[in-house]
């Protein structure tokens, strides 16, 4: 009988801190960055319906939703690492799975094409920052 060369769990795999928070606060950054450019720059005003009232999308709001996408993602990669073959793989399908249905947000919520297209934006740079970076903190 042949052993399969399935990857195997090490159990020494981690992550490891700095290079995790560098890339939350990556996320995080160009968000804002993006927000600032459509916003002050453009002169977008970014708004989502809620309750039947529009509200204002401000630079805070944007960290804020950028470093909890971040550090949920963190969470979840290493447990990940801690449970499954192959972490990175699984979490990065995860990710653009999570990116695809939060795209769903933007358009339902947005108030007026330039929001939704702004929003949508700033979903796909988180995306584009934490998907090639959180999984290369995992230390072997």
């Amino acid at each position: 009988m042949a052993r399969s060369a399935a990857p195997t769990l090490r159990s020494r795999d981690r992550l490891a801190v700095r290079p995790a928070a560098l890339a939350v606060a990556g996320a995080a950054g160009a968000a804002v960055l993006t927000w600032a450019v459509a916003v002050p720059l453009l002169g977008v005003d970014l708004r989502v319906g809620m309750a039947g009232a529009a509200r204002a999308v401000g630079p805070g709001s944007v960290v804020a939703a950028a470093a909890a996408a971040g550090l949920l993602g963190w969470a979840l990669l290493a447990l990940l690492v801690r449970t499954v073959a192959r972490a990175e793989a699984v979490w990065r399908a995860f990710a653009v799975v999570v990116l695809l249905l939060s795209l769903g947000g933007p358009v339902a919520m947005g108030v007026g094409t330039a929001s939704v297209v702004v929003l949508l934006a700033l979903h796909v740079v988180v995306a584009l920052v934490l998907v090639p970076l959180l999984p290369r903190a995992v230390q072997r």
